[in-house]
């Protein structure tokens, strides 16, 4: 990749008549605005730094909670447990998709980002919260887990730091929305907005709604932890708190999938199959992904049950459509593309045509079968009321959304990964034999983490305990589950440290790309047509997508009714 100082062109240009310091990217020709990828490469390398202390916390966890090896001591347990919880599912997560929206809004936009201060503002207000928390974690003041629920108390500065957290990321938010802003001010582009921005736009939206609850619980509490006002009611922290931890994981799904479209395009030149039904379950999941949350006050007295049951029983399913949706037109164009190439042969044909061995595609793949196989199985079953009701406290949980959040988003966010530092760091990925494996090390081990935790869980233990083996009621069985839990935890890892070492080795060590295009698994010959223009004339193009999409919904039920009997097994009907 050239910079614009040495390479004029009507990309480039375009940009610099606005005034922005930009280049042309050699890899995908789109011009890239100088402040914008400064502050995607900050965010990106804090979130990978969040995502090392978030891995180191896991390991310890796991060889803690596995009983033969129980490592920690039960204080440095609940310890670290906090810690991990908020590196893993808010800083790391945060600063990725805080980068993930600068891009989204800039490069694919032909756009300048909205204000260079704006975006020092946003990253310097998130880093000094998140070290500010992990700070405070570790010299044992905020020994609250993450839900840090009333009348537990932590350190004024662990609130102080999640509040920085939350509105440092509600001024990305505004940035991202002030350059979309600009862009179509300024007609950087014609027609409606790419489908990875309109993404990421529906994830904004979602982060909105999601940060004002962080803001609005926190504040109360930081305030009652200096001693100014009165504690608030333990009941209503509860119910706003879960508008902000449920919901944060919402904006994950929603960057993640775009994700899956983006990698799916530069990977295999795929295109979505119709761009209108996917832009509306991103709609769906604006309107009702939100009220998933509800299935965390079950047992809660402050809500009527007629909420309970319409958001878990019914409104719950439109956001699970919107997954549905995306979970079939991904593949399904992947498909397309590839027998649109010539790759057409049978049901499977196009599958060993693949670009397997490109570490972003395979990573991918993996998110897309993991959340939806695993994570969406399980989380619509254990969303429903009454079975939600029994497995809520156990390990099951923790087996969800280890499949939903790590074994999905984290793995589609190293994905990406595996294109950002090329393209914007202009270096080529070291050690190419291994992030080729990286994926599937990582992928393999969350599998073994969240199918032990959910046996586990089905046998009745608990998430957040220390030590099982007081209470004399597991068996061997449980113990076993945990140990496939603690093993796939160590694979886990070792991918995850694979992962840091590549990106950080590859900072360092990297062959420079300037004025070249990016090597080896670069941009995929596209498949030519108008948008929304069919791909391939064969109705039955899609084939071997709806097959396994058949296979899905088998396994949905099996899963989902099979819950039901073992619901009617414990409470008897006399």
């Amino acid at each position: 990749m050239a910079s614009s100082a040495t390479l004029p062109d009507p990309v480039s240009a375009s940009l610099s008549a606005r005034g922005a310091s930009a280049r042309r990217c050699d890899t995908t020709g789109l011009g890239v605005c100088l402040t914008a990828q400064q502050f995607i490469k900050l965010n990106a390398v804090a979130a990978v730094v969040f995502l090392l202390f978030g891995g180191i916390a896991a390991i310890l966890l796991a060889l803690t909670r596995w009983q033969a090896v129980h490592l920690l001591r039960v204080d440095w347990f609940y310890r670290i447990l906090t810690f991990h919880g908020l590196n893993m599912l808010i800083f790391w997560i945060l600063f990725f998709e805080v980068a993930i929206l600068y891009f989204a809004c800039t490069v694919p936009l032909n756009s300048r980002l909205f204000s260079r201060k704006v975006a020092w503002l946003s990253f310097g207000m998130m880093l000094a919260g998140a070290v500010m928390t992990n700070v405070v974690i570790l010299q044992g003041k905020a020994d609250v887990l993450m839900t840090s629920y009333l009348p537990l108390l932590a350190h004024p500065l662990f609130y102080l730091g999640i509040i920085l957290v939350a509105v440092g990321t509600l001024v990305g938010v505004f940035n991202f929305f002030a350059t979309l802003y600009i862009a179509r001010r300024d007609g950087t582009y014609e027609g409606s907005v790419p489908l990875v921005t309109f993404g990421a736009t529906a994830a904004a939206i979602i982060a909105v709604v999601t940060l004002l609850h962080g803001a609005i619980v926190m504040i109360p509490t930081f305030t009652f932890s200096m001693g100014w006002t009165a504690q608030p009611d333990p009941m209503w922290y509860r119910m706003i708190w879960w508008g902000l931890g449920h919901q944060s994981q919402q904006v994950n799904v929603c960057a993640m999938v775009s994700v899956w479209y983006l990698i799916g395009q530069l990977a295999t030149g795929a295109r979505p199959v119709n761009e209108t039904v996917c832009r509306g379950a991103f709609v769906l999941y604006i309107l009702f992904i939100n009220l998933a949350s509800a299935h965390h006050l079950l047992v809660d007295p402050g809500v009527g049950a007629s909420w309970k049951i319409w958001n878990t029983s019914y409104a719950m399913y439109l956001a699970v459509l919107a997954s549905m949706i995306h979970g079939f037109t991904v593949p399904a164009s992947v498909e397309m593309a590839m027998r649109a190439k010539g790759h057409g042969r049978g049901l499977f044909g196009w599958v060993g045509a693949l670009p397997w061995r490109n570490p972003a595609f395979s990573a991918v793949a993996l998110s897309v079968a993991i959340f939806g196989f695993v994570g969406g199985i399980t989380g619509v079953t254990l969303g429903t009321q009454q079975i939600n009701i029994i497995a809520h406290n156990t390990l099951r949980i923790t087996g969800h959304f280890h499949a939903t959040v790590v074994g999905g988003t984290t793995l589609a966010f190293m994905g990406l990964a595996y294109y950002v530092i090329p393209l914007m760091f202009r270096r080529d990925f070291i050690w190419r034999r291994a992030a080729r494996i990286q994926p599937w090390l990582f992928g393999g081990g969350i599998l073994l983490v969240s199918f032990g935790m959910s046996f586990a869980g089905s046998l009745g233990v608990a998430r957040r305990v220390y030590d099982i083996e007081r209470a004399g009621i597991y068996g061997p069985a449980a113990h076993l589950f945990l140990g496939v839990m603690g093993v796939g935890a160590i694979i886990a890892v070792v991918g995850l440290l694979l992962f840091v070492a590549l990106c950080v080795g590859t900072l360092l060590f990297g062959a420079r790309t300037s004025g070249r295009p990016m090597a080896d698994w670069g941009v995929a010959e596209a498949v030519q047509g108008a948008p929304g223009e069919a791909l391939y004339s064969d109705h039955w193009a899609m084939k071997g997508t709806i097959v396994l999409t058949g296979v899905f919904l088998a396994c949905f039920a099996i899963y989902y009714f099979a819950n039901w009997k073992a619901l009617a097994d414990v409470w008897h009907v006399r």
